[in-house]
């Protein structure tokens, strides 16, 4: 299985968070962050924030995890960071799961990730996105406030390609503060070895004869 794509789960979650989001003045990524997450049929949405930061992209999350019937889970560091966020959702009428704790050790126990939101501002940004457990469809990862000296040398493929997980491709949008968006392929599963099935395919040259056996 894969993750595959559905213009027309994702348009409606443009649409939708457009409307949840109105009395917000904000850059267009929780719409966003919604249509691709819903878009991508996302099943299992984390994402990370603490204390003071802005809610309107967890919003566009919640809506997505509506439209796709996944579960949306939000880490945050503290209880002062918990009651705000959960104040903040619940004043646009959305209410995610949160889990209290440090993200690297949240991380452990979540399994089968699809889609995943970081804040680069925070300085263990990449260690976060390094230990999370991916889906065997695949994931897309996303790193808002991407223009951050936090995020300065930061690439894809330092926490990516361990063996188990493939970039297959990345892209950087000026929305908001910076997204920069990266979409994984994941081999053999959540605890896959990194092995890939290949094939032998014979080829027989019709001039001279000769039989060619290639590994593909």
């Amino acid at each position: 299985m894969k993750l595959v794509w559905s213009p027309e789960t994702a348009s409606k979650a443009f649409i939708d968070t457009v409307k949840s989001c109105k009395l917000y003045h904000e850059s267009g990524v929780a719409e966003l962050v919604s249509a691709m997450a819903a878009g991508w049929n996302a099943r299992f949405i984390v994402e990370t924030w603490s204390q003071g930061g802005p809610t309107v992209s967890s919003i566009g999350l919640a809506v997505a995890s509506s439209h796709t019937t996944g579960r949306h889970v939000c880490i945050v560091p503290d209880e002062r960071s918990r009651l705000e966020y959960v104040q903040a959702l619940e004043e646009a009428e959305k209410s995610p799961e949160v889990i209290v704790g440090e993200p690297e050790e949240v991380m452990n126990g979540l399994n089968g990730i699809d889609f995943m939101v970081v804040d680069s501002q925070r300085k263990d940004f990449s260690r976060v996105l390094r230990s999370a457990k991916l889906s065997n469809r695949g994931a897309v990862l996303v790193c808002k406030n991407a223009n951050s000296k936090s995020a300065s040398g930061f690439k894809w493929r330092n926490v990516i390609d361990d063996g188990s997980c493939r970039l297959v491709r990345s892209v950087f949008l000026p929305v908001g503060k910076g997204l920069d968006i990266a979409h994984v392929a994941t081999s053999g599963g959540i605890s896959g070895s990194g092995k890939v099935k290949r094939r032998w395919i014979k080829h027989v040259d019709r001039q001279s004869g000769e039989e060619h056996v290639i590994r593909k």
